[in-house]
């Protein structure tokens, strides 16, 4: 059986390490340097993804070199101990580039049945490290931390994220748009990883966005499951790519009704 205290305490290790590694890299430019784009000219990379990303493989497969990873920069590489790391390097690379300290290090460990069983996630400006192993909670810095327990939706926060392409955006803010009415207010912060995480501290209420990438969803998803919220899709699908909901049980329902006539799992 798989230790998962000790897959904890890996990943924790290594988030905060590759977290020194940007932080202090970021510190000691003004601006850093794109070294490629992805899926738009705005989607970017910098060195420092790539610099973090090669720091975890490293520290990873140097503790446990069977296992599997899937990383958002170097992609996949085969395991045969039935764990998987899905990893971010930088949540939040346009926020890094800019100077905004709203970014992360995510790391999450997945079975071969596909559970997420544990999930770190590390600000490295705040120096905050949110932790969950599945069945066993959720914690920011060894504190236990739980969802805001609001059952309101007219005075929910909830935040939520805009995807690259123009087009998506767009359609994003007409949604939003149809919303806002029926909420306290939105949060956009720029960094999903985060924005799930804020759910389980309750610092917003709710959180959704069209377009997380495994990575993006791995390691807070699991945190905000832990620490009470409901983390899912629309009419009953699985949280992924097409929608991700995250929101506490009183609220979950009302802001997935809320959000179904407008389709924001769909880009038309």
């Amino acid at each position: 059986m798989t230790d998962l205290d000790a897959l904890l305490a890996l990943a924790t290790d290594t988030a905060r390490e590759a977290g020194e590694l940007v932080r202090n890299r970021r510190d000691a430019v003004t601006r850093m340097r794109v070294t490629a784009t992805k899926s738009t000219p705005t989607d970017i990379v910098t060195e420092s993804d790539t610099a973090a990303e090669a720091l975890i493989r490293d520290r990873l497969l140097s503790a446990r070199p069977d296992d599997a990873v899937l990383g958002e920069e170097g992609g996949a590489s085969a395991g045969e101990s039935g764990i998987r790391w899905v990893v971010d390097p930088i949540d939040g690379t346009v926020n890094y580039l800019y100077g905004i300290p709203q970014y992360a290090v995510s790391i999450a460990a997945q079975q071969q049945d596909g559970d997420i069983v544990v999930g770190v996630v590390h600000n490295p400006v705040s120096r905050e490290t949110w932790t969950a192993i599945r069945g066993g909670g959720a914690y920011l810095d060894g504190d236990r931390v739980h969802e805001a327990g609001c059952t309101e939706l007219d005075l929910a926060l909830v935040a939520t994220g805009f995807g690259y392409d123009a087009a998506r955006r767009q359609r994003q803010a007409a949604i939003l748009a149809g919303i806002l009415p029926s909420i306290r207010d939105i949060r956009r912060a720029g960094a999903a990883s985060l924005d799930l995480c804020a759910v389980a501290t309750g610092q917003v209420d709710a959180y959704y966005e069209r377009g997380l990438a495994p990575w993006d969803l791995a390691a807070g998803g699991l945190i905000a499951e832990e620490a009470g919220a409901v983390v899912a899709g629309l009419r009953g699908a699985p949280a992924g790519s097409d929608l991700v909901i995250a929101a506490g049980p009183a609220l979950f329902g009302a802001l997935h009704d809320l959000l179904e006539p407008f389709r924001p799992d769909r880009d038309v």
